[in-house]
């Protein structure tokens, strides 16, 4: 989860059999002797979290005498390989799963329905984090995914870059926003802003086409669902979501007012000179890179990315997402499942593999290694203690858990792919390009001509 191949845990399935090659094909077959063993493969991509489940997977065999050989795969190659393994039978039994390929797994009917296998019995579902179980239902009320941990949004800031523009903890822990003149948020991105003559952006004389240091500073422009970028503003300007339901919805919502407007003010900052436009940095210098370097003051980015910033050589401060026009403050409540392949011809061992990895005993190995939240409560508490070793609270984070009603779910819905598609040059467009927002109405349409034209337009 915290590989830097995957800043902001997105990306497309589509093609994904394309660099599919038999020689990969057969790396990745187990062979008929080692399907008949007392062993199941297990697949990830985050290099950073393998040695926490080769603990984990040590233990369970301590427990059961079940062997876990464990692949960790690169994020560039593993969906290709993973979705080539379902075709061609050579995949993996169980494997680390996303919620923006899930979708799509349910609908090609590759996943194991967990809640029908024995060992999901031995499961406490209430130990989740509130929330976490349903990402991981199939429209058909089914549980297709095991939660592994979650993930919520802030701001990671300069501390001496604050305290020079004389702005207070204070001040940046309780700023809000709004469309019209941006609040306080955008006060202090102002302050923070400085160009190439040393004029911050609120000061007489700021040149915004030569800037020195960014009060904000992004890596791309966040494409359909925005992450670490609009989303803790698209969501707190009133009662916007993504789509018409919480999850499984039908109808997205790109074409509304108060969703286009926040996308307005929010990009309308590249033109003051207080978030970085297109080509201000390469495409792969990712904001912790941008922080690090002093080139940007703040930047919004995900619990995964926690160690990282804390490990950038400057004091390195946290803050809570910004309260909105609505009264909140919120943020995306994402995170990743452990599935099982439906092909596996040992779907008994890895349900048991599965099922042992929603244990507290599980996630507190995970906790231990102070990587990411795991989903079960009582394990997040041990790897807060863990994370807060770094020096630096974790509070901004899980404020959005404790105090309620500031999460909101990424947009679970079929033909995941094929927004992201149609909704990421729309967005890009207002970035790059500075068109207006309302530009995203026409491609909403083509978003939902996908289901007023498919059978799942009609559930």
């Amino acid at each position: 989860m915290n590989n830097k191949l995957m800043l902001t845990r997105r990306g497309l399935l589509a093609g994904a059999l394309a660099g599919a090659t038999a020689a990969t094909l057969a790396a990745c077959s187990g062979g008929d002797e080692q399907s008949k063993s007392n062993s199941i493969d297990y697949w990830l991509w985050d290099a950073s979290q393998e040695p926490a489940y080769a603990a984990c997977a040590a233990r369970f065999k301590e427990k059961t005498g079940i062997t876990v050989n464990i692949t960790q795969i690169g994020w560039g190659d593993y969906w290709t390989k993973l979705t080539a393994g379902f075709i061609a039978g050579t995949g993996p039994d169980v494997f680390v799963d996303h919620i923006a390929r899930f979708a799509q797994f349910v609908d090609l009917d590759v996943l194991v329905p967990l809640d029908e296998q024995a060992a999901w019995s031995d499961v406490d579902e209430s130990a989740f984090q509130e929330g976490l179980l349903d990402l991981w239902k199939g429209d058909d009320g089914h549980q297709y995914g095991c939660p592994k941990d979650w993930d919520t949004v802030a701001l990671f800031y300069n501390e001496d870059m604050l305290a020079e523009a004389g702005i207070s903890e204070e001040e940046i822990q309780t700023c809000d926003w709004n469309p019209d003149d941006g609040g306080t948020f955008e006060r202090i991105l102002a302050r923070l802003t400085v160009d190439r003559n040393g004029v911050r952006g609120d000061e007489e004389g700021f040149d915004p086409k030569h800037v020195a240091v960014y009060g904000l500073g992004i890596q791309d422009s966040g494409s359909n669902d925005g992450q670490t970028q609009w989303s803790p503003f698209t969501a707190t300007v009133g009662n916007w979501h993504y789509t018409d339901q919480e999850t499984w919805g039908t109808h997205y919502r790109y074409d509304e007012e108060d969703f286009q407007r926040t996308l307005d003010w929010y990009f309308g900052l590249v033109d003051k000179g207080y978030l970085n436009p297109n080509g201000a940095f390469s495409d792969a210098t990712s904001t912790d890179i941008q922080l690090g370097s002093g080139s940007i003051a703040m930047a919004i980015h995900g619990a995964w990315m926690f160690n990282t910033f804390a490990g950038l050589d400057i004091n390195v401060g946290i803050a809570p997402t910004p309260i909105g026009p609505n009264g909140n403050r919120a943020s995306l409540f994402n995170g990743l499942g452990d599935s099982i392949v439906k092909d596996s011809d040992k779907i008994d061992l890895a349900a048991q593999w599965v099922a042992f990895l929603g244990t507290a005993e599980a996630q507190d190995i995970v906790a231990s290694y102070g990587i990411v939240f795991p989903a079960i409560s009582s394990s997040t508490e041990k790897a807060i203690e863990v994370f807060e070793e770094t020096g630096l609270s974790t509070d901004a984070f899980t404020v959005h858990l404790e105090e309620g009603g500031q999460t909101f779910f990424f947009p679970l819905t079929y033909f995941g792919a094929d927004v992201n598609a149609i909704i990421t040059p729309a967005v890009d467009a207002v970035w790059v390009d500075r068109v207006p927002a309302s530009t995203l109405s026409g491609y909403n349409e083509q978003v939902n001509l996908l289901f007023e034209t498919s059978a799942h337009g009609d559930q």
